[in-house]
């Protein structure tokens, strides 16, 4: 008998979406048939685009988010309270409507608002299983509400956070999820052949995934300059896209590219990332087996989930200017050889979201680790010869 189920997440940046779709991709495996709802639509077209104006404006005045975050969401604040009740007030029945008209199993949230709205319409619908999952390390009150069933997150850190809220929570430690195609990735030398970067030089991927908060396509020419081999992904920056193909154009050691899917061979061929302290790209770095190099320029939960992976190790952090990124690309470049193996992966995250989801009696299908691991070599193979037939047609 198929079971349903709803994703919630956002449209502010990639990292939810990515999310989403790990989930998805969990469930559809054993036989669930899923739906997502972004979170900002369900607050109506006028509180949608008001919350997205003011993230984007809380973003660019750093100074003003970190205090929001750190005096008021992270606390739990009356502001915190307020802006809760504020948003619910528009998103619950908007969310119970989509509920009445197609029911759902379970809501997996993996955005604060909706895990907010969720948990509230637990009453009315006491079977159906709410599931909140947050990379963060510090989950701020907006994920926490009484009427969640499960919490999934990534550190012993986030979990006590939750519990600030909700002493008798119920929550499970799990990895952040990461879509198979970077367990598959290519060995370097196979990804660097197909990209044409060369094989025995320094190479570094940049990537920003949309907030343009990395001056990238100046930092790319300077490391260009500087003779290091540069794989640019800029998303959906149109702007900063054009601007790093006519760097390009005189500087071939400049890849450019904008929204692909080839982020896992990108990676692959890299000896370091560039990115932001985002759980999701960090973690698919470190299963592609990558040194993260991360920008200090994040406010709020960025700030904290920097400190976390500095502390996971194979991690650095530098300034968000030319003169920083370039710095510490080329220090890098001249520190101990690196081997060519990758270091051990993490380990699969399935596994553990299966047994996790068990305890709310959501049963699930995933193949044994064992049974992973040994599928690599094929996993690999199998990538590269997708990626290789896509550019064919």
């Amino acid at each position: 008998m198929s079971r349903d189920a709803v994703l919630l997440a956002g449209s502010f940046g990639l990292g939810h979406e990515m999310m989403a779709r790990g989930c998805v991709d969990l469930l559809e495996q054993s036989g669930w048939r899923t739906r997502r709802l972004d979170s900002m639509t369900l607050l109506g077209h006028v509180g949608g685009l008001a919350g997205d104006r003011l993230f984007n404006c809380l973003l660019g005045t750093p100074g003003v988010y970190d205090g929001l975050h750190f005096a008021h969401l992270r606390t739990g604040s009356r502001l915190a309270d307020l802006m809760d009740r504020a948003a619910t007030a528009r998103m619950v029945p908007a969310l119970r409507a989509e509920l009445d008209r197609q029911p759902a199993d379970v809501v997996f949230s993996v955005f604060a608002t909706g895990a907010s709205a969720a948990a509230r319409l637990k009453a009315e619908a006491p079977a159906r299983r709410n599931v909140v999952l947050c990379t963060d390390v510090a989950v701020h009150r907006m994920w926490v509400t009484a009427g969640t069933d499960l919490f999934l997150v990534t550190s012993a850190a986030a979990e006590e956070s939750v519990r600030r809220y909700l002493p008798h929570a119920r929550v499970a430690i799990v990895p952040p999820p990461v879509r198979a195609p970077f367990y598959a990735a290519p060995a370097q030398r196979q990804a660097r052949a197909a990209l044409g970067v060369p094989a025995d030089g320094f190479c570094i991927l940049m990537i920003d995934s949309g907030w343009g908060f990395c001056p990238l396509p100046e930092s790319a020419a300077a490391l260009a300059d500087a003779g290091v081999d540069v794989l640019a992904v800029v998303g959906r920056q149109r702007a900063a896209e054009r601007q790093l193909r006519k760097l390009a154009a005189t500087r071939p050691r400049i890849r450019p590219f904008g929204f692909t899917d080839r982020v896992p061979e990108l990676m692959a061929a890299a000896d370091v990332v560039l990115a932001l302290p985002g759980a999701v790209t960090c973690s698919e770095a470190r299963v592609v087996g990558r040194e993260l190099l991360m920008l200090d320029v994040m406010p709020g939960h960025g700030r904290d989930n920097l400190q976390h992976e500095l502390e996971l190790g194979g991690a650095h952090v530098c300034r968000p200017t030319v003169s920083g990124i370039t710095a510490r690309v080329l220090a890098l470049r001249e520190g101990p050889a690196r081997p060519a193996a990758r270091p051990s992966r993490p380990p699969r995250w399935e596994p553990a979201y299966a047994a996790a989801l068990r305890q709310i009696g959501i049963d699930l299908l995933t193949p044994a680790p064992l049974e992973l691991a040994g599928r690599q070599d094929v996993l690999s193979h199998a990538y590269v010869s997708a990626t290789r037939e896509s550019r064919s047609r």
